[in-house]
């Protein structure tokens, strides 16, 4: 039954009593003709998110209980998964059945997933299936044994089962793991290439299939996918052809950037290629549910993009406008930039709110490429959002923008200031996650003496050290303890766990290398750092012994597939690098081993679905810490709607409850918090409330402390999708957007004849957000809620 190409006419209002009841909550309507193309439904958060979803696929399975359903993989599901599980284990427990009987689901006895038809949507290829960063092994573990459905209805990708030229092995076909399409059109010219040659052939059999199949079952009856950074639905990345069926294809920087975690590097990802089935492939059921679900600001614009342009291959999802059930399932700062719906939330506000008022008038900004003092009244009128906004005020669009001007001056002013006598612990998920949010404005605050700084991290970060950077590691020590290089030092007991003068004496020592360009100081403090970590860890001080558990690990990281979960001495091995990484980094600043603390909060442990945070193991260790530091500032990644990297989310929730204490111990409210994003989530400038200048010079101490210190991320081998490289070079690409915006609002004179050297130095700006306990009580306590 093959679909009409038009769009298709979607009502006004939903069918499904789960999307009216959660369309009712939101405040919205539907769609918003002429601007949006399909419609969306907003949450709160991220949690929020996977349970609206759970509910109306449960309300569809009601309907469907034979039907064919698709469903994603990676980290876009996890509360999807996690609700539906909960339902079908709590059906009977009054909680549910009160949730269910709220949302308007009709049923009288527990659904059934059972007669379910799963289609895979993607895998790599080539993968060993049995892998568990394999999207099949992902799908076994999660949606067939946590809800039970019926393998032998299944439509998988196996892709241990597909047939090879001679019957041979994957690695012997494809020895590098690469797989030249180009000998789809050209001659082979080797045995090796006429195999691959053959085996690519029996792949594109495979998928035609594999198409077959689906549309023999009717095709796809409900679709759930993530979107991803540019705008790819599966492995249908950006200029995909609407009418694509299920194919072997090469992706993009974006898509590989996003699969890095997954295949243990972007070195990997580069050059592994995907089966996908094709946008024709999800709207082949003209009849078919198809949900896209996003979460969080990142992902606004392609979420724009993609629900407000008619359909075009450079948008994968605007090829769901052909479905009448095609839905979007927003966060609200995934919904950010739908232009209609921010109008609705400005106008509900009553009065209207700073924050808006500042968000519109400086996007104008942006938008007319005008300062504040050029923009007009004519200006104002023709943008709906800044029309409501001087029709709201008793203002003149000249006082409005005075008064916004003023506040911008206000922020780079307070972003200025020196601070005295104050007790700053500075947290973070990750050990680069400070430096790569504020370090200029913590490399003047440290020129103050009587300020006091500690510098904490809270999970050990093992997940970004590749097992290539391990394995030079462990080759690098071998190279100085099989000489007896170090016999001196264990006779001196330098290596005892206790020894913190040693450890400090490690990182001068790799500094003193830095400092005299000398590559064998440093490799020799690398050296004497991981010998350390291997002690403590394995428990082990014999040098004969220690020189086999060398080449023990060295075996392991030779033989361990990418992307593997390693076992858990080597997650502590990975995390202690990093955490030396970090000790190297504020030893530049002159701060020893004891201004940092490694917390290694138990909730990271290297899982695809973090877990929360609990009281006793993850929120004590912060509490002892505040109670040992008192700080007067807790600077915090800021990340409210749960929408950023989980343990982000997951930190902030630790540190408020560990707040929480500390402020009823200590009986001091005063407490300032400090709110800060990197890359990987941003603040508008009307988010923020200090602007920090940072200049070249500001770049170029970030630039090499990051890639002296960082010596596992200076490869860059889980990068973000905006930037291919080191997170460092991206930072100072936003920091410098930031400035442009900034200038644009205030004009260039405004920098290049400013009295104060910073303002005149500036070429970046950074922002900060501070917050009262109470405010981030606030906004910590909500999301909470819904995770729990």
């Amino acid at each position: 039954m093959p679909n009409v190409e038009s769009k298709t006419e979607i009502k006004n209002q939903p069918q499904s009593k789960v999307e009216q009841h959660y369309l009712s909550l939101s405040g919205k309507e539907f769609i918003y003709r002429p601007i949006e193309n399909i419609p969306v439904i907003q949450v709160d958060s991220f949690p929020e998110l996977g349970k609206l979803t759970a509910l109306r696929f449960i309300e569809w399975v009601i309907e469907n209980q034979d039907g064919v359903i698709s469903l994603p993989t990676g980290k876009t599901p996890e509360h999807f998964i996690k609700w539906i599980a909960k339902i079908l284990q709590e059906w009977e427990t009054k909680p549910i059945q009160n949730l269910i009987k709220e949302v308007g689901i009709n049923a009288a006895k527990k659904p059934t997933l059972a007669n379910l038809r799963f289609v895979q949507i993607d895998e790599f290829y080539p993968i060993d299936s049995n892998q568990h960063n394999s999207f099949y092994y992902y799908i076994q573990n999660f949606y067939f044994r946590l809800w039970g459905l019926n393998p032998k209805n299944a439509l998988l990708m196996n892709i241990n089962e597909i047939p090879t030229a001679e019957n041979l092995s994957l690695n012997e076909i494809f020895p590098e793991q690469k797989v030249d399409l180009s000998l789809r059109t050209r001659w082979a010219s080797s045995r090796l290439e006429r195999l691959q040659k053959e085996t690519i052939e029996i792949v594109d059999e495979y998928c035609s299939n594999y198409e077959r199949k689906i549309r023999a079952m009717g095709g796809i009856g409900f679709f759930l996918g993530g979107i991803g950074p540019d705008g790819h639905i599966g492995f249908n990345v950006q200029g995909s052809d609407h009418f694509s069926t299920t194919r072997l294809i090469q992706t993009n920087y974006e898509t590989q950037a996003a699969a890095a975690v997954d295949l243990g590097g972007i070195e990997i990802a580069r050059n592994r290629l995907v089966i996908t089935i094709g946008l024709e492939t999800i709207v082949y059921n003209p009849n078919a549910v198809a949900l896209i679900i996003a979460a969080g600001e990142a992902k606004a614009n392609i979420v724009r993009d993609s629900i407000q342009n008619s359909v075009s291959n450079k948008f994968p999802a605007t090829a769901l406008q052909k479905l009448k059930n095609a839905r979007f399932y927003l966060t609200h700062g995934a919904a950010l930039r739908l232009s209609e719906r921010r109008f609705v939330e400005v106008a509900n506000e009553s009065p209207i709110s700073q924050h808006s008022i500042e968000r519109g008038v400086i996007n104008l900004v942006v938008e007319k490429v005008k300062t504040l003092t050029q923009l007009n009244k004519e200006d104002f009128k023709e943008n709906k959002i800044t029309n409501l906004v001087l029709n709201s005020l008793d203002q003149s669009a000249e006082q409005i923008t005075n008064g916004i001007k003023e506040n911008i001056i206000n922020r780079l002013e307070k972003g200025m200031e020196m601070k005295d006598d104050e007790v700053i612990l500075h947290t973070a998920p990750h050990h680069d996650d400070i430096e790569l949010a504020y370090l200029p404005y913590i490399t003047h605050l440290v020129r103050t003496p009587s300020n006091k700084h500690h510098f904490a991290y809270l999970t050990s970060g093992f997940t970004a050290v590749t097992n290539t950077f391990m394995l030079n590691q462990m080759e690098n020590l071998l190279n100085f303890l099989n000489p007896g290089t170090f016999a001196k030092k264990f006779n001196e007991h330098y290596f005892d766990r206790k020894n913190i003068d040693g450890k400090n004496r490690d990182v001068m020592h790799y500094l003193d290398g830095v400092a005299g360009h000398h590559r064998t100081y440093q490799n020799e403090a690398l050296a004497r750092r991981l010998l350390r970590n291997i002690m403590e860890v394995y428990e082990e001080e014999s040098q004969v012994y220690l020189k086999d558990r060398v080449n023990e690990l060295i075996n392991y990281f030779r033989t361990q597939y990418p992307g593997k979960k390693d076992i858990a001495y080597v997650q502590k091995l990975k995390g202690m690098q990093r955490e030396f990484e970090s000790e190297i980094f504020w030893g530049y600043y002159g701060f020893s081993v004891e201004d940092v603390s490694h917390l290694r909060l138990g909730f990271y442990q290297g899982d695809i679905f973090t877990e929360l945070p609990e009281m006793d193991r993850d929120v004590l260790p912060i509490f002892e810490l505040m109670k040992k530091i008192k700080p007067t500032i807790v600077t915090v990644a800021f990340d409210p709607e749960g929408s950023g990297p989980d343990t982000h989310y997951k930190v902030m929730q630790a540190i408020s409850e560990a707040l929480q204490l500390y402020e009823k111990h200590s009986g001091n409210s005063n407490i300032k918090v400090w709110g800060y994003r990197n890359v990987w989530y941003r603040f508008h400038p009307a988010e923020a409330n200090i602007y920090v200048p940072v200049s070249l010079n500001s770049f170029a101490i970030l630039e090499n402390t990051f890639i002296k210190s960082f010596s596992s991320q200076k490869g860059a081998s889980f990068p973000s999708w905006e930037y291919d490289g080191p997170f460092n070079r991206l930072v100072q690409k936003i920091q410098v957007e930031q400035y442009n915006v900034l200038r644009e609002c205030l004009g260039k004179d405004y920098f290049l004849k400013h009295p104060h050297p910073r303002i005149r130095a500036a070429k970046g700006i950074l922002f900060l957000r501070e917050l009262g306990l109470d405010e981030f009580y606030t906004h910590t306590r909500e999301l909470k809620k819904v995770t729990e």
